[in-house]
């Protein structure tokens, strides 16, 4: 049996790739409720309240995709380790251990999955002035979990557990896959498609009260949720979709299920809409929101071209 490569702490954040760069920036940043911490010709890096340094990156370029996944590991000698591990198995590294160019510093390394996707590693990322996450401003605290829609959800559950550790806690029938890294219930979710692409992105509000002051401030600028407000069965988070003015799909959560490692047991859940909206408030996924969480074909390898 392969050992990971890895004991990986948490999801830290993600990055978009849109040529709707500063739009989508602007509404993460002045709608959403992160923060803009750095921005450079054409990124921009943004956090929330937790600790993490920042939580998404927004970059400019043809069209959407995914740019990375960063989780954290707990030192450099974790990175280097990782290293090693990763070139015995024979998968190549993006970018060898060392300092990470990029806001919030680190050192860090990258590689691509099975899909092209890039992900990183990360120890040492510059800390932050914590913010008041459980304060009265409904303002997300971190980064939740990503979903990401796949060809192939045996090889990816195969590939993110085998080489990275992670757990799958919980399946959708066949369709979606969710996985762990921590006690959080998910931190990364496949969802079986016809194409590889970002799902969509969610984000952790401290409470339900902050989950439901989060969405009205959105309609008071004119957003509406795509789907929700209404609660998974799966995770047992709340939920609301919204999508960015790039298209991207990104979700509003809270009270993500817990896991006792030495007493969870992993169910396969119906896809009915009673167990995937537990309150019955949101209804059944419309068209229009399977199509934005279907994104377009994402081949990934950016980072070659």
């Amino acid at each position: 049996m392969t050992e990971p490569v890895a004991a990986l702490r948490t999801l830290r954040s993600v990055a978009l790739r849109t040529p709707d760069a500063k739009r989508a920036a602007e509404f993460y940043d002045e709608v959403w409720g992160l923060d803009a911490v750095e921005d450079d010709t054409g990124v921009t890096w943004l956090r929330g309240s937790g600790p993490e340094h920042h939580v998404l990156e927004v970059r400019e370029a043809d069209r959407n995709g995914l740019g990375k996944i960063a989780f954290s590991v707990g030192t450099p000698r974790e990175v280097d380790e990782a290293a090693r591990r990763l070139t015995g198995l024979g998968i190549a590294l993006v970018a060898e251990p060392g300092r990470l160019d990029q806001a919030g510093g680190g050192y860090g390394l990258r590689f691509a999955d099975p899909e092209n996707r890039l992900i990183e590693l990360s120890a040492d990322v510059e800390a932050v002035p914590p913010g008041d996450a459980g304060g009265r401003g409904a303002v997300p605290r971190k980064l939740a979990h990503v979903v990401l829609n796949t060809v192939d959800i045996d090889a990816a559950c195969a590939f993110y557990t085998a080489v990275l550790g992670m757990r799958i806690s919980d399946w959708s029938e066949h369709q979606m896959a969710f996985l762990r890294c921590n006690a959080d219930h998910h931190v990364i979710a496949f969802n079986q498609a016809e194409w590889t692409s970002v799902n969509h992105m969610a984000y952790e509000m401290a409470s339900v009260d902050h989950f439901m002051r989060g969405i009205g401030r959105l309609r008071h600028q004119g957003v509406t949720p795509l789907w929700g407000p209404g609660r998974h069965g799966p995770g047992n988070n709340t939920f609301s979709y919204f999508a960015d003015p790039a298209g991207l799909v990104c979700e509003y959560t809270s009270e993500v299920a817990q896991v006792q490692e030495d007493a969870w047991l992993c169910r396969v859940w119906r896809r009915v809409p009673e167990l995937s909206d537990l309150w019955g408030t949101a209804g059944p996924p419309s068209k229009d929101v399977r199509a934005h969480m279907a994104g377009i074909p994402d081949a990934g390898g950016w980072w070659e071209r």
